[in-house]
């Protein structure tokens, strides 16, 4: 019994290999390789969808956009020049002051009692001098005798001038038009030289300052003008540029640029940031098309022209480039359509089909 079972399950074996090696190399459809060669004529001959644009030749203005600042054209911070008790102050804070004007005195009791005493002695000096000309004239006296009277004169117009210069320096006066800020003392407060009064500000015109990357130095100078805007408000204020910083800034490789905006009115003040737009240079009929056409390829610049339905490859030269605008120099001519989307996918020769013509 056991010898049947045995060669029942050889039998079961051999039977089931052989199916196996029929199956195995029965030549059948590649279902996979037949699904490509159905889908492969459809995609060949399948048309990319573009947007294109025609190229007009128009102004072109070459922008550059920075950052600056608002600076007062003149600022200081207030102090006497003298020490002393301060006995009034003359102004009030945050108003407009002229030059010259009394803004705070300290005491000059001392000095002003030293002024009377001197002046006190002139008429008797004088007096001195007149009489010893007189005797002079005469030879009734040497010329030493009246060289020496002349000299003391002369001495005590000097004591007198520099007492009152002591005087000049316990008054503290505007040393330009402005507007004064807080003041830091009061009166009675003992102020010395370092004791810093308040602030005067020069706030017409403003200076705005801002700085340019080194490519632009040359390029920007005395007289360009420029526009630029203020956070918080609509209008565009114009201003024009008076001096540059001698060298380029080696840290930042940036060259500084100062310009003044008249600010009549007093409507901005210091201190605020700038948006600043320099138009560097205006350019008539010039051909320019959208950044985005440009196809960077092994060190050249190229453009996809349409032709007949098909896209074709054009090499370019660029020039100056603004935001959304690249100036082409050699390659293009008015009138040529160039595709705008979908240039990495493209291919010379590729068929297209424009579905938005500019």
């Amino acid at each position: 019994m056991k010898k049947y079972i045995k060669w029942g399950i050889v039998i079961i074996v051999g039977v089931g290999l052989t199916t196996l090696g029929i199956h195995t190399f029965t030549p059948r459809e590649n279902e996979d390789l037949a699904a490509v060669k159905d889908v492969a004529p459809t995609q060949k001959n399948r048309n990319l969808n573009i947007n294109a644009q025609i190229i007009r030749p128009h102004l072109l203005t070459d922008e550059l956009f920075v950052s600056g600042k608002l600076m007062p054209d003149e600022e200081v911070d207030l102090s006497f020049e003298t020490s002393g008790k301060i006995v009034d102050i003359n102004f009030t804070e945050g108003t407009f002051v002229k030059k010259g004007q009394l803004l705070a005195k300290v005491n000059d009791s001392q000095l002003q009692a030293q002024l009377k005493r001197l002046e006190a002695q002139m008429p008797l000096a004088e007096d001195r001098v007149f009489r010893q000309n007189a005797l002079l004239q005469r030879d009734a006296v040497s010329k030493e005798a009246y060289e020496q009277v002349k000299t003391e004169l002369a001495t005590l117009h000097a004591d007198i001038e520099n007492v009152k210069a002591n005087i000049a320096m316990t008054e503290l006066r505007a040393p330009f038009d402005g507007v004064i800020g807080l003041r830091q003392v009061s009166v009675g407060a003992y102020a010395s030289p370092s004791t810093v009064i308040a602030k005067l500000t020069k706030i017409t015109p403003l200076k705005v300052e801002f700085g340019i990357p080194e490519r632009y130095a040359r390029q920007v100078k005395k007289g360009t003008n420029l526009d630029f805007m203020i956070t918080g408000r609509l209008e565009t204020f114009r201003a024009q540029v008076y001096a540059t910083e001698s060298r380029i800034d080696p840290n930042t490789l940036t060259l500084t640029v100062r310009a003044l905006y008249p600010n009549t009115q007093g409507e901005l003040i210091p201190g605020r940031y700038a948006d600043i737009q320099l138009k560097r240079e205006e350019i008539k009929d010039a051909i320019a098309i959208p950044s985005e056409a440009i196809v960077p390829e092994m060190g050249k610049n190229k453009v996809f022209v349409y032709r007949s339905g098909k896209a074709e490859p054009v090499e370019v030269a660029l020039g100056i480039r603004t935001e959304a605008e690249v100036q082409i120099l050699k390659g293009l001519a008015a009138g040529d359509t160039i595709i705008t989307s979908g240039t990495l996918q493209l291919r010379k020769g590729m068929s297209v089909v424009i579905d938005q013509l500019n």
